[in-house]
């Protein structure tokens, strides 16, 4: 017989001292003790996105001393709406073990999709219910009611999500604050600027801000982690850590503590586009002003000037952002500003965000980071082949580059041959002739 459940979520959990299944789980992933898993949890500085209907679930910690996660987007818009070939790319997410995968799908009925993600996935997986909003209810923007928008959301957790972003932190005073310091971008977040236009176009308050109580009952009925949304992150370095952001941030931080005396899980998602010298400064406010609540960030993409390269501008933001604190990378791929992704910027951005994961990992001192990089250094040093591709992040990419350029000899590779400084010193400390010339 299967014993009750004596908790809402896994906060609730935490605060009674009761150790979920979820917690043990990631306690043995990270290596923690899973009574520090579970007072993280307790504390709001570590979260374990895990609604309860979704049941293939491997669950993961987001947050303080654990490993920088991934996310990838996916989803179906009005110009490329082909749900099959989204399904091949959360195939090929939970193959590249991204941590996370959010559907952003912006068109029609989204449901199919969602639901037929959510019934394959072992990864967590988050949404956007602003953007199905419209599709869902096939009204213009400015007719959706508070509870429809709230309607949505319960759908959402009724499938199964396990994180949502909401943009609960644009109220009327942050859309005053916006609208008196001019940017060159405006408001790039999709989801908030669809409420900023909700907002004008009624006149009224952000319904997720004037009924957030209402939002934490979904997500305290389901265990579903909020997600709370920047939608005044900046969209180019030039309006970076500006007042906009800044006053969102402020409010953001107001809304985690009502959302943990509720017991609902909290993530601070953060920008966005910044120049290197801010990161660290914005990581530092995002934790003081928002409690030490897990920090969820878009790159940041460090520079403007790179579309096709955006996998890149943003893994050097992310690097850096996640070696100063945050705690979650959302992964940008090298179509970012210029089209839907295909699979294979999927993968690019995939494998751009968890290089970027890693090597913030190292720089944070997590446990076993620095153990990958040492089993990969042996495998060099012994020119063991086979063992590099095991431990390569991405193996198929590996034994390709290494298939088609075959050395003359099989313990070099093309780019130095006889001269490879690995196979020579290995030669010369074993004391035999390097034969650099000779057969």
């Amino acid at each position: 017989m299967q014993k009750m459940r004596t908790y809402t979520t896994q906060m609730d959990a935490a605060k009674k001292g009761i150790i979920t299944r979820e917690m043990e789980i990631v306690a043995k992933k990270e290596n923690r003790d899973v009574n520090e898993i579970r007072e993280l949890v307790a504390q709001g500085k570590v979260v374990i996105p895990a609604n309860k209907n979704h049941a293939k679930l491997d669950p993961e910690g987001i947050g303080l001393g654990l490993r920088t996660k991934i996310n990838a987007n996916l989803g179906i818009s009005k110009d490329c709406c082909n749900i099959d070939l989204e399904m091949e790319k959360v195939l090929k997410a939970l193959e590249l073990r991204a941590e996370a995968i959010m559907d952003l799908s912006s068109y029609g009925k989204t449901q199919e999709f969602r639901r037929k993600l959510i019934d394959v996935s072992t990864a967590m997986v988050g949404t956007v219910p602003v953007y199905d909003a419209v599709g869902f209810y096939e009204k213009e923007l400015k007719d959706i009611t508070e509870q429809e928008f709230l309607d949505v959301v319960e759908k959402h957790a009724q499938d199964g999500v396990d994180f949502m972003t909401i943009h609960a932190g644009i109220n009327r005073n942050t859309s005053e604050r916006f609208k008196n310091n001019k940017r060159l971008t405006h408001i790039v977040s999709r989801g908030g600027s669809l409420i900023f236009a909700w907002m004008e176009l009624n006149g009224k308050e952000n319904p997720f801000y004037e009924h957030f109580d209402e939002l934490l009952d979904i997500c305290e009925r389901y265990d579903v982690t909020l997600s709370l949304g920047d939608a005044c992150r900046p969209g180019s370095i030039h309006d970076s850590t500006d007042a906009s952001q800044i006053e969102e941030l402020i409010v953001l931080g107001e809304l985690t503590k009502k959302a943990w005396e509720r017991n609902v899980q909290v993530m601070i998602e953060g920008p966005g586009h910044m120049a290197l010298n801010e990161i660290a400064g914005n990581v530092m406010l995002e934790k003081k002003l928002c409690h030490g609540a897990p920090f969820y960030v878009l790159g940041p993409i460090v520079t403007d000037v790179a579309p096709g390269y955006d996998h890149i501008t943003s893994a050097i933001g992310g690097a850096i952002a996640a070696a100063n604190g945050a705690d979650f990378l959302c992964y940008v791929t090298p179509a970012e500003h210029l089209r839907l992704p295909t699979l294979d910027d999927m993968k690019e951005g995939i494998i751009a965000a968890k290089i970027a994961a890693h090597a913030a990992d190292i720089a944070k001192g997590i446990r076993g980071a620095r153990e990958w990089d040492d089993k990969m250094t042996e495998a060099r040093a012994n020119l063991d082949w086979n063992r590099m591709f095991e431990l390569a992040l991405d193996p198929e990419k590996a034994k390709r580059y290494r298939q088609e350029s075959r050395p003359e000899h099989e313990d070099s590779c093309t780019m130095c041959g006889r001269m490879c400084s690995m196979r020579n010193m290995k030669k010369i400390l074993c004391g035999e002739d390097i034969n650099i010339l000779r057969d």
